[in-house]
């Protein structure tokens, strides 16, 4: 079990400073959402329509916001495109779209996710260096593996596994299928890491009087050779005000738990109740131990997933839910655990859940902007009374609000 002295090195346990952050997609995550009152639906590939939405999560003092990012169309199967029309369809560029959120906020993270497989790692280590230096320490990084063979099409240089109806009823089914993604997966983060530290601290001089603008034995090819790529270096953008920008995962079996314990900062997992949070606690601990990872200086930092429906007044928001299911035609299913209730109420399930070695929690709202104010506006008033978050934020980057130390950069000769 993880927590205070576990083997993952973190401090979630009761009376440490509870982590929120949200995870923005579209109108909501009900596939209703965007035909509800108070929805944008016409503005969803708007800049403005993402900058509201960010600020409101600002004003809420949350650690971070994540930007789902996928190289196909939204698909209600989790292997495969369809043909409806009766949901949200299209999305912007998640590393683009924080670029430009960067300078309209201050304080809050910013973690797009972008996808390892078709991508080359270069492009994406250089593209979120660039955000932490937009954003002055506040980027983050959500690597995805794609596991739709359809998206393999739209590039045309490779196949991947088609998963099966099968597939999708077992989580370690199908992780064990995708285990050659998620193998490149790690090298791809690892490259991203070794191309972040290329440049010392202070390769760059900018000594205009002596005409020296980098000092070159200072900037570092890396020499990456994996299984399916390789990569000289060095990279082409400075080392970055948080050196390394936190890698964000999201897992749900044993493969991809592995890969949070190789090559993640913070983890999100997706457990059902208090006992299901504690069997995959225990899980995350074993892959951490199965790793050799040195958890002192490399903390994993582990927050559950919840898609929540948030109203005042009790039974209202399970009311809601009921109603957007009858417009969607269906009922609503999640990989994380679904919540229906007020504002004290998920306060109450938060600061529970913490205490069983919990660090912090990313929700999912159910319809925007509705669940987002009501998580700022009801929710972190309700944990503020309780002594249980912010009342401001203390730092000035990603890894000081999420209490990780900034690394050292490899290639940097002592003294």
């Amino acid at each position: 079990m993880t927590g205070t002295g576990g083997a993952t090195g973190t401090t979630g346990a009761a009376g440490a400073p509870l982590h929120l952050a949200v995870a923005l997609d579209g109108a909501g995550w009900h596939p209703a959402a965007w035909r509800e009152e108070g929805a944008r639906p016409g503005e969803l590939l708007t800049a403005a329509y993402w900058a509201d939405l960010v600020a409101e999560a600002e004003r809420g003092l949350l650690d971070f916001v994540t930007f789902e990012d996928a190289l196909g169309l939204q698909s209600v199967a989790f292997h495969r495109p369809d043909d409806r029309t009766d949901q949200v369809r299209g999305s912007v560029d998640a590393v683009l779209l924080a670029a430009y959120l960067a300078p309209l906020t201050t304080r809050i993270g910013l973690v797009p996710t972008t996808n390892v497989t078709h991508t080359e790692p270069f492009h994406l280590a250089i593209g979120i260096a660039t955000l932490d230096h937009a954003s002055k320490g506040r980027a983050g990084w959500r690597p995805q593996i794609s596991s739709r063979a359809a998206d393999a099409a739209n590039f045309g240089r490779r196949t991947t596994p088609q998963v099966t109806e099968e597939d999708v009823t077992d989580s370690e089914l199908i992780a064990e299928r995708l285990r050659e993604l998620f193998a490149e997966g790690v090298d791809v983060v690892e490259a991203a890491r070794r191309l972040w530290d290329s440049w010392e601290d202070d390769a760059e001089i900018r000594d205009a009087a002596t005409g020296r603008f980098i000092d070159r034995d200072k900037v570092h090819h890396i020499d990456f050779q994996g299984a399916n790529f390789s990569v000289k270096g060095p990279s082409i953008t400075p080392r970055s005000p948080q050196g390394q920008p936190p890698v964000v995962s999201l897992a749900h079996a044993s493969t991809p738990y592995g890969f949070a314990a190789l090559s993640s900062d913070v983890v999100h997992i997706t457990p059902h109740g208090r006992a299901g949070t504690v069997a995959i606690l225990a899980q995350v601990d074993e892959a951490v131990k199965r790793t050799g990872r040195d958890v002192t200086n490399r903390p994993l930092k582990i927050f559950a997933d919840l898609l929540v429906l948030l109203d005042e007044e009790p039974g209202a928001a399970a009311r809601r839910l009921a109603r957007l299911d009858g417009v969607a035609g269906t009922e609503l299913g999640s990989d994380a655990e679904i919540f229906t209730g007020t504002p004290g109420e998920l306060a109450d399930l938060l600061l529970d859940r913490r205490t069983v070695g919990l660090d912090g929690f990313r929700l999912r709202p159910g319809t925007l902007p509705h669940d987002l104010t009501a998580v700022t506006r009801g929710l972190v008033p309700e944990l503020q009374r309780r002594g249980a978050f912010r009342e401001k934020y203390e730092h000035g980057t990603l890894r000081g609000h999420l209490g990780l130390p900034r690394p050292a950069g490899r290639y940097t000769k002592a003294g």
